[in-house]
């Protein structure tokens, strides 16, 4: 299966943030909408994605006084992309491997989506619930 068959389920919205915009109004949209990242937005050679863990580097390292500077202070550049032919065991080896939550998709230099970890394993265990009934039934069935 590919993650195309994922996005067509949770759909394709993304949500992002500009780059200039503060850390703090990264963290209040990421809380608003319950999610762990965000596609960072702007000039075409500064794209990014912002993550929670972005959020707790940029703490560790400059105390509070980073919620006023900007997302493009901390920000991930150049993140891991996959496309929507990517498999679902490739992209959650990539996670694994890398030790991404978020892979953001796309398609001919076109943001069509992201990935999270959970996203993968909520198809992985609906798949496999998929699998044990059905074998359920062959059996009971004969």
């Amino acid at each position: 299966m590919t993650i195309q068959v994922i996005l067509n389920t949770k759909g394709a919205n993304v949500f992002a943030i500009d780059m200039s915009k503060s850390v703090r109004d990264a963290l209040q949209l990421m809380d608003q909408h319950q999610i762990g990242a965000l596609v960072v937005t702007g000039t075409k050679d500064r794209v990014g994605i912002f993550t929670e863990r972005d959020v707790m580097r940029a703490i560790a390292q400059h105390d509070a006084k980073c919620l006023t500077e900007p997302v493009e202070d901390h920000m991930t550049t150049r993140p891991q992309v996959i496309t929507p032919e990517t498999s679902v065991e490739e992209a959650m080896a990539i996670m694994t491997e890398r030790r991404f939550r978020h892979l953001p998709v796309m398609a001919d230099n076109t943001l069509c989506g992201i990935i999270s970890i959970g996203d993968l394993v909520n198809y992985r265990i609906r798949t496999t619930e998929a699998h044990a009934e059905a074998l359920k039934e062959y059996i009971t069935t004969g």
